[in-house]
């Protein structure tokens, strides 16, 4: 068999995998025997897992409605400003951008990871460690994931979920804060940019505006942000009760 020929059938074999098809339902699609199309579903299912997370076939990204609330988008695609109809000050999401990637790791199974970003202050907040599950399952964990919101999540694409989340960590950094624990394993799933991400302006209106959460230390945020600010060159708000 030749080479061509050869890539030809394994792309075959992924594709009948990934739609749901058994070995025996291979074997009988392609007219190969049981055990020729056994061995081929393995050979496919090893070079899947050979291939790193980041580089797999993107299955869906989605991002919550108001995540560019304040935000700069005049350097970016158009489309990205006209997807989030609740972009406002005062949307439910404004200021927080909760992501979720999917990437294809075999027939039938993704992988997903979830990243919740502070896009006025602090970058990368928490992550929801990347997990696999049936690809079936990728629907009802969507729904779960962004319950918290009235409007549905924005499906978005690789590259905009990218400039998010490292837009966001480098504009963190500038101010002296580093993403939350486990964001290496999420970057991971999310992938290297193809080349030069569009620039989103963070901040809101382009200030450092925190925002505390119920697990900050607010004092040392702000002890952060007067160091690498200065004085007058941020703002914040304090919750005074349970958030």
């Amino acid at each position: 068999m030749r080479e061509d020929d050869d890539v030809e059938l394994l792309e075959r074999v992924r594709a009948l995998r990934a739609a749901g098809s058994g070995p025996k339902q291979v074997a009988k699609a392609l007219g190969l025997r049981p055990g020729q199309a056994a061995v081929l579903v393995r050979r496919t299912a090893a070079a899947d897992q050979a291939v790193k997370p980041g580089d797999r076939p993107v299955v869906g990204c989605w991002v919550s409605p108001g995540w560019s609330s304040g935000l700069d988008l005049s350097a970016c695609p158009p489309t990205w400003e006209g997807q989030d109809s609740s972009a406002s000050e005062e949307a439910i999401g404004a200021g927080l951008a909760q992501l979720l990637v999917a990437r294809r790791e075999r027939a039938s199974r993704v992988t997903v990871t979830g990243v919740l970003v502070d896009v006025y202050c602090l970058g990368v907040k928490s992550v929801v460690e990347p997990h696999a599950m049936g690809a079936g399952s990728l629907e009802a964990h969507r729904r779960s994931y962004y319950n918290a919101f009235a409007e549905p999540s924005l499906p978005i694409g690789i590259e905009q979920a990218q400039a998010i989340v490292y837009g966001a960590v480098g504009y963190a950094r500038e101010l002296g804060f580093e993403p939350a624990p486990g964001f290496t394993q999420a970057a991971a799933v999310l992938g290297e940019p193809a080349g030069a991400l569009p620039q989103i302006g963070f901040g809101n209106q382009g200030m450092p505006l925190y925002l505390n959460g119920p697990r900050d230390d607010a004092r040392t945020v702000l002890a952060t942000l007067e160091r690498t600010r200065g004085a007058g060159n941020y703002h914040y708000v304090l919750a005074s009760g349970p958030m």
